[in-house]
């Protein structure tokens, strides 16, 4: 735990940030919490960060876990709480708020619902490939990782293949030291 770790700033943060996090939710601005607790705090290793990510991502349950786990590592029980709140309240309200709105104006059904949904599509992918390529410089995958996720995306992308063999052929390329 750390004592230097300004906990109201943190969640400040990740209240903007969860109000950024498009289409994807907290994963896709990863690589700014990666920056700001690691690069520009301190408050955590990339080794560290990385752990706690691979940890979320591994147990069941939603992408939120990675937050969580951050403020568990940099500030105990009460970053943990601090910052899932952080991570929670402002986009559920805006969320609440907006479908609301949506709800009185058609349903989602008109023009302007579309309009904003293909917009905001090629961010939500944009800010997906930025979280990858964070996550494959802070794990040092070299070229090798990088072809390997890249080959990966492009076979989740043009079959029907099931995630999880994807992440199996992964893992074995690990484990045999390919990557």
């Amino acid at each position: 735990m750390n004592d230097d770790v300004k906990l109201g700033g943190l969640a400040w943060h990740l209240a903007f940030l969860s109000l950024t996090a498009i289409g994807g939710g907290v994963v896709l601005v990863a690589p700014d919490i990666h920056h700001y607790v690691s690069v520009q705090n301190h408050w955590m290793t990339d080794e560290q960060f990385a752990a706690m990510y691979a940890l979320a991502q591994a147990a069941p349950g939603p992408n939120l876990l990675f937050v969580t786990l951050i403020g568990w590592m940099i500030k105990g029980w009460l970053g943990a709480v601090v910052v899932t709140l952080a991570a929670i309240v402002p986009s559920s309200c805006l969320v609440l708020a907006l479908g609301s709105v949506i709800n009185r104006h058609g349903g989602g059904k008109g023009r302007w619902t579309g309009a904003l949904r293909d917009a905001l599509s090629p961010l939500a992918a944009g800010m997906l490939g930025g979280a990858a390529w964070t996550f494959l410089s802070v794990a040092g995958a070299g070229w090798r990782g990088i072809l390997l996720a890249l080959a990966a995306t492009a076979a989740a992308y043009a079959t029907k293949l099931n995630p999880l063999w994807l992440i199996a052929l992964g893992a074995l390329a690990g484990a045999i030291g390919l990557v």
